[in-house]
């Protein structure tokens, strides 16, 4: 094996028994003992690599969701599109005086789907944030051409629709993100 200081890849590379610890995210040599227990380069913890305590990971895990349910993204689905057509379509056929046509539709649909997914997020076993946002994603489409050729004085451009859906889609993701606060309670005191 050619000598250390022979080739220049090999002399960066620290021997066995150097009292510095390699940084396992940048590759940095660090001292053995840092202050901050923190690589100098970039930052990355290098303590042992043990995992947390299982209290500090349930805290760090608490609000993450783990997977993605279809049958409560159906369930989602069922619920936005019901909401929508109950309150966008057919709330002013019972009431004359109500005209939700045009942009004063689509203003009736975000908070429609912020309440569809706050109760979602409520109902519903685990943390479920995305099934809510995909089901109104999926309930926006119809709604912004149904609005779009309903619309007779109250016009907006095609392009505004898509905003104020998006800005719907969003909304049903603080209302889910809502919802699973409500359901889960505050959250429990770290033990000292």
């Amino acid at each position: 094996m050619p000598a250390r200081g022979a080739l220049p890849s090999l002399a960066a590379m620290p021997s066995k028994n150097d009292s510095s610890i390699v940084c396992p995210s940048c590759g940095a040599n660090n001292a053995s003992v840092t202050a901050s227990g923190r690589c100098i380069a970039c930052g990355a913890r290098m303590g042992s690599l043990a995992p947390f305590r299982d209290s500090e990971l349930d805290r760090h895990r608490r609000y993450q969701q783990e997977g993605f349910s279809i049958l409560w993204c159906l369930i989602a689905l069922v619920l936005q599109s019901v909401l929508t057509a109950a309150l966008v379509g057919g709330l002013p056929m019972i009431v004359q005086q109500l005209d939700f046509e045009g942009s004063n539709g689509m203003i009736v649909a975000i908070p429609v789907w912020f309440i569809g997914g706050v109760l979602l997020g409520m109902i519903s076993p685990g943390k479920t944030f995305l099934e809510p946002v995909v089901a109104s994603f999926l309930v926006a489409i119809p709604t912004v051409f149904y609005l779009l050729h309903s619309q007779t004085v109250r016009t907006m451009p095609l392009f505004m629709y898509v905003i104020m859906a998006l800005i719907g889609v969003l909304f049903t993701l603080i209302g889910s993100y809502l919802g699973e606060r409500i359901q889960m309670g505050p959250p429990a005191k770290p033990a000292d």
